[in-house]
């Protein structure tokens, strides 16, 4: 505990090694990319840039559940480096130091290491973040010296979206300081899928052409979204709280259809972890009514995309109906995993595949959503409805 309350929770030392670091790292996709893109216009090599980093983010997203699942949040006790140190490996003796100190704790060799390369991955997406948007901006001015009038995607998206990026990284700086507060971890994740559909939004600008659709199932496309946004973050407070085994057993919770639940204390948001705002510990019945709260909910977030899903599928044109496919096996992939959580005792496979599996959702709604054209009337979608 001694070498914990001596470690600074923010140390800047590290940050040019770490900007270097990330620098280094980004360049061997952004090399790959040049060598496949040789001779490619500048619409083809942003496509591809903007493939990359979407598909590097979510990664980033995977990869931070794994470490929030795994126990790491913490296995650097500090930020952004480790111990004052650009890697685990000079802090060595820091870190040995605390793991004998609190064997078991959240400080270990292999927990420093997942922290730590959460944040380079999280370093490089911002790094590529960054040249997509000198790109973007560099291809405006290029266009405008030949009169064009028209871009595949304003420069403005990536700027915001880089903003974004660096509010994720205030995010993930609070999260180690302020020692896994619920509400910011819970942001954290929030904002990592926010990223997730800027990006998806913006590579669809370089789509061949839009996906027209019916007024109101684009409609409905974007209630899911909002549906599944609220599950997520009911998700996620789940996860943060650690309330996934508050309820062992399903359809019923240890036993009850309804079992005693505490809302107020459950979903107080501006409490540390594991207690109450007045300090006190956080009763069982708290992590009942947040776990509950998230079954529940899966029922709507189910119906909505479920049947979004099947009226994708019933499209006569070949992107909604892959993706109303897509959205279906995803929809049946959470809830297995999910089940898989509570009967088998939240084993990491479930947890992670669960986790990956929410941000699958998020991209692939994002990608309906940017892709389609709403239309005035759709037969197919007429009929859809007269069947069901």
């Amino acid at each position: 505990m001694g070498a914990e309350v001596s470690t600074p929770l923010v140390d800047f030392a590290p940050v040019l090694r770490l900007m270097l670091l990330a620098s280094v790292i980004a360049l061997l996709p952004l090399g790959w990319l040049w060598l496949r893109q040789r001779g490619a216009d500048g619409r083809a090599r942003m496509a591809a840039l903007t493939a990359l980093t979407l598909f590097l983010t979510f990664d980033l997203i995977v990869f931070g559940a794994f470490t929030r699942l795994s126990d790491s949040g913490l296995g650097c006790p500090d930020w952004p480096g480790c111990y004052g140190q650009a890697s685990p490996l000079g802090a060595a003796a820091q870190i040995e130091s605390a793991q004998a100190a609190a064997p078991g704790g959240p400080v270990s060799w292999s927990k420093a290491w997942i922290e730590m390369i959460h944040r380079y991955l999280a370093m490089t997406v911002g790094v590529l973040i960054l040249v997509m948007t000198i790109a973007a901006w560099r291809e405006r001015l290029v266009a405008q010296r030949h009169g064009a009038k028209t871009l595949a995607m304003s420069p403005w998206w990536p700027t915001a979206t880089l903003v974004w990026v660096i509010v994720q990284g205030l995010f993930g700086k609070y999260t180690v300081t302020l020692k896994l507060y619920p509400a910011v971890v819970t942001l954290h994740l929030l904002g990592g899928l926010t990223l997730l559909a800027l990006l998806a939004w913006q590579h669809s600008a370089f789509s061949v052409r839009p996906v027209p659709i019916a007024a109101p199932l684009r409609r409905l496309a974007v209630a899911a979204m909002a549906v599944l946004a609220v599950q997520v973050a009911l998700g996620g407070w789940v996860s943060t709280n650690y309330a996934v085994l508050a309820c062992r057993s399903f359809p019923q919770c240890d036993g009850s259809w309804w079992p005693a639940m505490d809302f107020a204390a459950g979903f107080t948001l501006l409490r540390g972890l594991g207690v109450t705002a007045e300090g006190g510990a956080l009763p069982y019945q708290a992590l009942v009514a947040i776990h509950m709260a998230h079954r529940l909910f899966a029922v709507v977030a189910a119906a909505a995309i479920g049947l979004l899903a099947w009226l994708l599928w019933r499209q006569p044109s070949g992107l909604p109906r892959r993706a109303g496919a897509v959205l279906a096996a995803l929809m049946i992939a959470q809830m297995v995993s999910g089940l898989s959580n509570v009967v088998l005792g939240w084993p990491l496979a479930a947890a992670l595949g669960h986790s990956a599996g929410a941000a699958a959702l998020v991209l692939v709604l994002a990608l309906v959503l940017a892709r389609s054209q709403p239309t005035v009337e759709s037969r197919a979608l007429r009929l859809a409805v007269g069947a069901a």
